[in-house]
Order: structure tokens, then sequence, then C-alpha cells
């Protein structure tokens, strides 16, 4: 008995090609807003700030145009940037509370990440505390 393989035949769609697409979203959208985003946060953008044209950044980072205006959409949704028609992209005034909001996500998240290495390399919550507490006093 031999092995028959199944050929796709001509204009046949691929299964699973939109979950390459959101790979590759992912991939190059989410890193190239998250500079962004973090620039914002740091404080190194500031409201009103010209961002670069979306050709400029996708010419600086090395992705497409279509990616670059992918992360701008992103920023936008997520209340980070406005866009002027005809003008540019600009950062967004942002109140106190949102920045702070933010900033405690993104915290949260990092320490979560924290704590399941801990777990995972065998790290008592007591000896988590404490590593908390010296980083902690160092600032």
């Amino acid at each position: 008995m031999g092995r028959h393989i199944k050929r796709r035949e001509h204009g046949q769609n691929r299964q699973g090609s939109g979950a390459v697409h959101l790979q590759h979203q992912r991939r190059f959208v989410r890193p190239a807003a998250a500079q962004i985003k973090g620039q914002i946060l740091s404080g190194a953008l500031s409201a009103g700030d010209a961002l670069p044209s979306m050709r400029t950044l996708a010419r600086e980072l090395r992705i497409s145009v279509i990616t670059t205006k992918r992360a701008y959409e992103e920023l936008e949704r997520d209340g980070f940037i406005e866009t002027v028609t005809g003008k540019g992209s600009f950062v967004a005034a942002k109140n106190a509370d949102f920045l702070r909001e933010e900033t405690l996500r993104r915290v949260e998240g990092a320490l979560q990440q924290a704590v399941e290495a801990a777990q995972r390399g065998g790290i008592s919550p007591a000896e988590m505390r404490g590593m908390l507490e010296l980083l902690l006093e160092e600032q």
C-alpha cells in the first residue's frame, strides 16, 4: 500500500491563511505601536508632538507602509495619537488618570510574568516579596 498525498488544486485556499495574516499583524504592528506608546508613556513624546509620517516611520523600522498605517490606527483607537488629514499624526492630549492606568496595566503585566517565572523556579512568595522590597529600596 502506497501513501497518497492529496495535493491542493490550483485556486484552492489553504486552511488557516487568516491565522497567518493575524500572526503577521501581531509580529510587526504591535511592536511598532508599542515603541511609540512607550515613548509617550515615558514622556519622551509629549501631547501635541508630531509623529513621523507613515512612510518615514516605515523606512526607519524597515516595515511596510501598510503595517505602519495599522500601528497608527491602533494607537489612535487606544487614544494615544490623533490624526489630522493632510497634516499628520500627533500625540494626543492625555489626562493623568489615563496615563497612570496604562502604566499600572504595564507594571501588572510585568509583575505577572515575574510571579510565573518565580513559580517555575520554585521561588517562594516570601522570597519574591523580599526581592521586590530590595529592588524598591535601591530606587
